[in-house]
């Protein structure tokens, strides 16, 4: 029942998005962009020579943390270093050059965007966190290999990129039964691999 549930899920996403056209070779693009904090982080707000004003606080539905003297601020969309100047900002009301440091201790918010997933003819549709490194052959032995019914050749990865989503044919059969890597992608976060099944 989970597994449909996936499946239907990801087959919304992938209509929302339209049917965009399959692109021989994958983007990779830098990743490491500053994060942004979002609703369920925890955040330490630090604030030098006054332990009373430090408080360690998660970012609460509407976007915002309470610190004292300050009050509620918007955390939820701005960067660490974005936060602990708009915090020193609004003490210098009460102390004298404050220094202020900010540290996002659980990025909370950040796990299903980090996550991959593949669905379609698999024995196990899986939705699992990002690990550098992994590749379409790890997530298609996590979930277990393809069923009978597979059209391994006519798999595909879906990703976002700065331009929009793309997506990518997958030769799950070459790289199985030849050992023609070709396809076997590294995976970013966010990526889907899916996997149809051969008509009936």
């Amino acid at each position: 029942m989970k597994s449909m549930v996936l499946v239907s899920l990801i087959s919304l996403f992938l209509a929302a998005c339209g049917t965009p056209p399959v692109v021989d070779k994958p983007e990779v693009w830098n990743q490491s962009e500053e994060y942004q904090i979002g609703v369920g982080d925890q955040i330490q707000v630090g604030v030098w020579k006054n332990p009373e004003l430090s408080v360690n606080v998660p970012v609460r539905p509407d976007g915002k943390i309470s610190v004292p003297l300050v009050g509620d601020l918007v955390a939820s969309g701005h960067t660490a270093e974005e936060l602990s100047a708009q915090v020193a900002k609004s003490l210098k009301d009460y102390i004298r050059s404050p220094q202020v440091t900010v540290i996002i201790t659980n990025p909370a918010s950040a796990e299903f965007l980090r996550r991959v997933r593949i669905t379609g003819a698999v024995n196990s549709p899986q939705s699992i966190p990002h690990r550098q490194g992994m590749t379409v052959l790890d997530i298609v032995l996590l979930a277990g290999g393809a069923t009978p019914f597979a059209l391994q050749n006519s798999a595909q990865l879906y990703r976002k990129t700065p331009d929009g989503l793309k997506v990518y044919p997958v030769y799950l059969e070459n790289i199985l039964e030849k050992g023609d890597l070709e396809t076997n992608y590294v995976l970013m976060p966010s990526d889907i691999v899916t996997i149809p099944e051969r008509p009936f």
